[in-house]
């Protein structure tokens, strides 16, 4: 028997992959603590150093303008950045809690909620949520966007997800719960019974199918697959 076709050599590739994957997501990771600690220091300088020295604003401009110079290949020294890593200090410094919550963040995602976000518990639930569930920065937006911190306050629903699934699973399965759609494109306006909801959808989902063309098809809905 060929080793490559063998059932053990298939399953030693497989743990050897998710090993590699493992070993990469943790080494971005690390890269991207180290990141937001550089920015994060970058920021506290500049304001001990204004503080200290009475520096203005021009400061800012002339740092800028020299680690450019200095690292001509790197290009989050804008004078911009800067701004915003002093602002990444201002805000996050006072709560220990936040500040390490924010260094597991990238620092895209920091930046959007930064710029969106103003009140302190809504920042603190975007936060949270992202460390936890993984969102991506796209996620993110849509998700505030979509008022997720506000629907978390008055949606009251009960579930026992956390008893009956692993945390992560959880966590995932309770923001799904609390989520609520916006379904305009199917032309509802009122409340509608499980099956008409489901009619409206198979009717989009068949339609845009069928515009795929070639290489998809449509079997119909509630299709019974069995696998061989």
């Amino acid at each position: 028997m060929e080793i490559e076709s063998s059932k053990e050599y298939i399953k030693f590739v497989a743990e050897v992959k998710r090993r590699v994957v493992s070993a990469r997501i943790s080494a971005i990771r690390a890269i991207n603590r180290d990141l937001i600690r550089l920015y994060w220091d970058i920021g506290r300088m500049i304001v001990e150093r204004q503080e200290k020295q009475g520096w203005g604003k021009s400061v800012v401009e002339r740092l800028s303008m020299d680690l450019r110079k200095e690292f001509p290949g790197y290009t989050g020294f804008s004078s911009r950045n800067l701004w915003d890593m002093k602002r990444f200090y201002e805000q996050y410094t006072a709560n220990e809690k936040l500040r390490q919550a924010v260094a597991e963040l990238p620092w895209g995602h920091n930046l959007l909620i930064m710029s969106k976000i103003s009140d302190f518990n809504a920042r603190t639930y975007y936060i949270e949520m992202t460390r936890q569930l993984g969102w991506s920065r796209n996620v993110l937006l849509n998700q505030i966007k979509a008022a997720a911190y506000e629907r978390s306050l008055v949606e009251d629903k009960t579930h026992n997800f956390g008893e009956v699934l692993p945390a992560n699973l959880a966590e995932q399965a309770d923001e799904a719960h609390r989520s609520s759609y916006n379904l305009d494109f199917l032309g509802i306006g009122e409340p509608l019974k499980e099956r008409e909801l489901e009619r409206r959808l198979i009717a989009k989902l068949k339609d845009f199918i069928l515009e795929l063309g070639y290489g998809f098809c449509f079997i119909g809905n509630q299709h019974r697959l069995r696998a061989r």
